[in-house]
C-alpha cells in the first residue's frame, strides 16, 4: 500500500507551481511573458533575445532570476513583484485537496522558487490559506532557487527539518534530486511520469489529492 511507504512522514513539502493547481491553469504562461519582459528592459534586447536568455539561465541557474543576478546583478525583490504581478482568475478552490492536505499527519510546508506573497495570494485562490504550517518562497533560500543543494539546505535547516521523516511533492524532477539524495520520500507531481523512469522519483501521481488520500488512508 501507498501508505506504508509514508507511515515515517513527519513534514509534507509541497511545491507550488503546477503541484498545488494543476498546469493548465497557466499561471507560469503568464509569469514568462513578464520575465521575457524584464529581462529584454534591463538589459535592453529584444524580446527574442530575452527569451533566449530566460531559457538559458532556467537550465544553468534553476531560474531565470537567478541568472539575471550572477550575471548582471540584478535586484531579486522588484523582479519578483513585477513578475508576479498577474491574473489569478484562472485559479479555482479546491475543496477535496485542502480536506487531502489538512488529513495528514505532522507538519506542512510550502517551498517554491516564487515569492511567498505571491505563494500566499495563490494559496488564497485555491483556498488553502490556513493550512500549512509555513509558506517559504525564494527569498526565505537566500534566493538560492532549487534545485541547487543550498535552496534546501537553507529552508529544511530553518524549519529544523529531518530529511530522513519528510517527503517532497514537485512537478519538475529536477528539484527532487536532492530531496532524494537527502532521504526524503519522492513524489512527482505531473500528467504523465518520466519515461525512462528516474531514480530519484519514488512515486508518480497525476492525482494530487487521489495520492493523498491514499498515503493517510
Amino acid at each position: 500500500m501507498v501508505a506504508d511507504h509514508f507511515s515515517h512522514v513527519r513534514t509534507w513539502v509541497f511545491d507550488l507551481d503546477n503541484t498545488l493547481y494543476p498546469p493548465e491553469a497557466a499561471l507560469f504562461a503568464q509569469i514568462e511573458v513578464k520575465m521575457t519582459d524584464w529581462v529584454s528592459r534591463e538589459l535592453n534586447v529584444t524580446s527574442e533575445e530575452a527569451n533566449r536568455l530566460r531559457h538559458a539561465y532556467w537550465r544553468e541557474f534553476g531560474t531565470t532570476l537567478s541568472g539575471m543576478m550572477a550575471k548582471h546583478g540584478t535586484d531579486p525583490l522588484p523582479y519578483l513583484s513585477y513578475v508576479h504581478d498577474i491574473d489569478f482568475s484562472g485559479l479555482s478552490r479546491d475543496a477535496e485537496l485542502k480536506a487531502a492536505i489538512t488529513a495528514l499527519p505532522g507538519r506542512k510546508i510550502v517551498f517554491t522558487n516564487g515569492s511567498a506573497p505571491y505563494a500566499e495570494r495563490v494559496l488564497e485562490a485555491r483556498g488553502l490559506t490556513g493550512i500549512f504550517n509555513a509558506v517559504y518562497g525564494i527569498e526565505h533560500a537566500d534566493f538560492h532557487p532549487k534545485p541547487q543543494a543550498a535552496a534546501f539546505d537553507t529552508v529544511l535547516g530553518r524549519d529544523g527539518i529531518d530529511p530522513q521523516a519528510a517527503a517532497m511533492f514537485e512537478d519538475d524532477p529536477r528539484n527532487l534530486e536532492v530531496p532524494h539524495a537527502l532521504g526524503m520520500k519522492t513524489v512527482h507531481v505531473a500528467p504523465l511520469p518520466l519515461d525512462p523512469p528516474a531514480p530519484h522519483i519514488h512515486h508518480h501521481t497525476d492525482d494530487l489529492s487521489a495520492f493523498l488520500r491514499a498515503v493517510t488512508g
